[in-house]
């Protein structure tokens, strides 16, 4: 039998419905995000508590409350004329069929409020032991001990964002997603790991584990790390697949396009990029590096002016810093991104580890070179199925993963650069975006609202809150949600892979989740078998 929270006593559908709370019910037991259910005549309303308040019948009790003492007035009281209330959003509604619509209508005066319960949260999020493999545990609802499902399928169909600010676990919860997928082969996964943090093992804020496994560790034959540092990943533990070597020819002038905040570049020094472009082709950062006094003869040589051919050359030098960088002769092949195509075309998930190399220049330019040759590789492959038409000529779906999203997404890049075109074009190419970043609001708005899924830790800002929340049905009562999420673990679902928003306390990464990575078992029957061991 469900437990009855209160009964429902005014509202309206825009700004959510009001029920009175049961005297028997402990007040404090009821916290906003809370998953609730309403039982009407022909549907079923499924719902989250958005706010909390108390309430008299009549002021004068508020003038002479009684103290700690009178425990027996308090009780006669709390019968009648004391009494809390809280504001549900109704966020979905299932007919008698248990066919799910949006919320169009609301139940009755005095309709009960219960609580809900497991079987109330896999009808509406799906059942981890589905046959087709689609869905996948990322948490439990708040003060409930049933899984919540994400549909894998769904996720994969557009780009999607993991956003929360400093400190509360977004690398945690990509570590969480990423392994489902990889899990339950719904997409190749192209992750650029700009601290190391996914290949191997990786730190833990914790007191009995200091360490918890990587994506490499998990799944050692469906996982290659392509190292830029292979001397750091050496010392972590573990053994590069592949030695990632770049030549200078392999760097286009769009890959800078995101990095003109980074590198403090002017407009005019990209344009005279574009005119080295014109006449030196894909040689153009090569001829200019290697120029040294000669720089104001060369601009006038290629119609530039001076000073910001100077300011490009004295920006771009420290590309020759870079040991993973080798400036080949004209028509040398660098086969880095050919071999992680054959990778890919296996079914092979790759992690790009940068080791020390953790500039945010760094990072930046690597992601911007592979995406791009990586993405053009896709756009032929597409476009030989389409004209083919055999079912094994379509390419695998693939997830590239970037943290610090903003710096490839702001408005100025994001128009520009590789990871704009991704993020708009979404499934066409089978190429689509994981985005994780503490700054929505510094992401493009056309970019965010077309981002699927949502899964959203705790954010202060105001901006970020409304960045997030753009085109969300109901996103005044979400956004009293977003303020109350703890600081670690606990976040909120929306969007396209999920039939409606939920508040999640996320499932454990830790050895009970390794054997639920490891074998083909879910994780209730992981709790059922420590149950009988213990």
């Amino acid at each position: 039998m469900k437990k009855v929270l209160g009964n429902i006593i005014s509202g309206s559908l825009t700004e959510g419905l009001v029920i009175r709370i049961a005297p028997n019910t402990p007040l404090e037991e009821i916290k906003t995000g809370k998953f609730v259910s309403i039982v009407g005549k022909s549907y079923t309303f499924f719902s989250l508590i958005t706010d909390l308040s108390l309430e008299v019948t009549h002021p004068d009790i508020l003038l002479f409350p009684p103290t700690q003492e009178e425990t027996l007035l308090t009780s006669l009281l709390q019968q009648r004329d004391i009494y809390a209330t809280a504001v549900i959003k109704p966020m979905l509604m299932l007919t008698k069929e248990n066919k799910p619509s949006p919320v169009k209508t609301i139940p009755a005066h005095f309709a009960a409020v219960h609580e809900a319960d497991k079987k109330d949260v896999a009808l509406i999020f799906g059942d981890e032991a589905h046959t087709s493999k689609k869905y996948f545990n990322i948490g439990c609802p708040l003060d409930m001990n049933t899984p919540v499902c994400i549909d894998l399928e769904r996720l994969t169909e557009r780009s999607n964002g993991i956003f929360g600010k400093t400190g509360t676990g977004k690398t945690f919860i990509t570590r969480l997603v990423l392994a489902g997928l990889i899990k339950n082969n719904k997409a190749i996964n192209l992750i650029f790991d700009m601290h190391s943090e996914y290949g191997l093992q990786a730190r833990k804020e914790s007191e009995h584990q200091s360490f918890v496994k990587g994506l490499k560790t998990l799944f050692s034959d469906r996982v290659a790390i392509f190292s830029l540092d292979p001397d750091s990943t050496r010392r972590r533990g573990g053994c590069p697949d592949v030695d990632i070597v770049l030549s200078y020819q392999s760097i286009q002038v769009e890959d800078l396009l995101s990095l003109q905040e980074e590198l403090n570049l002017h407009a005019t020094a990209i344009e005279a990029a574009y005119l080295i472009v014109a006449q030196y082709k894909q040689d153009w950062l090569f001829v200019l590096l290697n120029q040294g006094e000669n720089l104001k003869e060369f601009a006038q040589s290629i119609g530039a002016h001076p000073e910001s051919i100077a300011a490009l050359y004295r920006k771009l030098k420290r590309i020759e810093r870079l040991p993973f960088f080798k400036p080949l002769h004209k028509g040398a092949h660098v086969p880095v991104i050919d071999q992680m195509m054959e990778f890919i075309d296996k079914g092979i998930n790759i992690i790009v580890e940068f080791g020390n190399y953790t500039s945010t220049f760094v990072y930046l330019l690597i992601a911007n070179i592979i995406s791009r040759r990586i993405h053009t590789e896709y756009v032929a492959k597409t476009e030989k199925f389409l004209g083919s038409q055999r079912k094994e000529d379509e390419p695998k779906k693939l997830l590239i993963t970037i943290e610090e999203a903003h710096k490839f997404l702001n408005p100025q890049a994001a128009r520009q650069t590789i990871f704009g075109v991704i993020a708009r074009e979404m499934r066409k190419y089978y190429v689509s975006l994981l985005v994780v970043d503490q700054r929505p609001s510094g992401i493009d708005q056309e970019i965010i609202s077309q981002i699927g899924t949502k899964i959203v830790a705790q954010l202060t800002d105001e901006k970020d809150i409304q960045a997030v929340l753009m085109g969300v049905s109901g996103s005044n009562a979400l956004r009293t949600i977003l303020a109350s999420l703890d600081t670690k673990k606990q976040v909120l679902l929306l969007g396209h892979a999920v039939t409606m928003p939920v508040v999640v306390q996320t499932r454990e990464y830790d050895e009970k989740f390794y054997a639920c990575m490891a074998d083909e078992v879910t994780s209730e029957q992981i709790d059922q078998l420590v149950k009988e061991l213990f």
